[in-house]
């Protein structure tokens, strides 16, 4: 994908010579017309610093690369959901050397997929990843679909995931609102420290309402405005010298007004429910064959939380419990 030609600062006028309604950065939508209210700082376009900026700084990851294909990105997009870059680039490699085409996960049982996942969390996502792969190897002859709505129609796949794809590996222009983004466009379009807790239909408006008109170029922006949110406009102590429209920021240029929301807690970990699902995944992952009861007896001392957590796992089709006491990875 290319840079996006630099979009003019003058907004259109009408018939008469009248000035129209300002727009949006980069587009032609008035900015009354994106469902939320966009403040006067916003209406110089954001498009082309940030897109130089990242043609300068982005990373060299191994799913931006041409190799990796549509596939190699839908992988990243699944691993990368709540799991920092540095967790996934290992696991990433090895799933890529081991199943570089959705057909070759597919002909294997899901809980490789499982065992392959490792300690990335969250292990569902290897369980929709393979079911994703399944249907791309029946519907599409193994290929990951182009279009938007195919790739919204295979399991596991929600609009973030496939507005990404569409993007990153086909250079669609849809909105590709992550936490990153969402951050970048709260700060620097309306004037607040944080998104809201759960995206909103606001959001996804203004969101359109930035794309660039040319696909390729949305598709860029799309890609540079995630890169800035994960480098420079990060959740905290954000970078604002370097950031290539500090200048522009309302959040910034409005003093940086503290977060009146609702708290934002961080998630915990250590005594949870999660903890005691992930070392029990790690002796089934560990072990070639089914795992006695007694064996997973010993990986929490708290047989209630134990015994819940485990029924769990089976829930969610992550376990397979089987005869005489003894579980597995799901082979189906």
């Amino acid at each position: 994908m290319t840079a996006p030609t630099k979009p003019s600062h003058n907004g259109p006028s009408d018939p008469a010579g009248t000035p129209a309604p300002a727009a949006v950065p980069g587009t032609s939508v008035p900015a009354a017309a994106s469902g939320t209210s966009v403040p006067a700082a916003s209406a110089v376009p954001l498009h082309a610093p940030v897109v130089d900026w990242f043609d300068e700084h982005a990373r060299d990851l191994p799913w931006r690369r041409p190799e990796a294909g549509a596939w190699g990105v839908m992988v990243s997009e699944f691993m990368l959901q709540q799991t920092p870059v540095n967790r996934v680039l290992p696991v990433y490699e090895q799933w890529m050397a081991r199943w570089p085409r959705p057909a070759d996960l597919a002909a294997e049982a899901p809980g490789e997929a499982v065992r392959a996942w490792g300690r990335l969390g969250y292990p569902r996502r290897a369980l929709r990843l393979h079911g994703a792969a399944a249907a791309i190897a029946e519907r599409h002859g193994g290929d990951v679909p182009s279009d938007h709505a195919q790739l919204l129609a295979l399991p596991g796949i929600g609009e973030y995931t496939a507005a990404a794809v569409a993007s990153f590996a086909y250079g669609q222009r849809h909105a590709v609102l992550d936490t990153n983004v969402r951050r970048v466009l709260a700060r620097a379009v309306t004037g607040v420290q944080y998104p809201p807790n759960a995206t909103t239909a606001a959001e996804r408006k203004l969101a359109r309402a930035l794309l660039p008109d040319d696909e390729r170029d949305a598709a860029r922006w799309a890609a540079a405005s995630m890169e800035l949110g994960a480098l420079v406009c990060t959740a905290k102590n954000e970078s604002c010298h370097r950031c290539p429209i500090a200048g522009r920021c309302a959040w910034r240029l409005a003093g940086k007004p503290a977060h009146d929301g609702p708290p934002r807690r961080g998630q915990t970990y250590a005594g949870t429910d999660r903890q005691v699902r992930g070392r029990l995944l790690a002796v089934l992952r560990e072990s070639p064959g089914p795992v006695p009861q007694a064996a997973l007896d010993q990986v929490w001392h708290e047989p209630v939380q134990r015994a819940r957590a485990l029924d769990g796992l089976v829930a969610d089709g992550l376990v397979e419990p089987l005869a005489d006491g003894l579980y597995r990875l799901p082979l189906s």
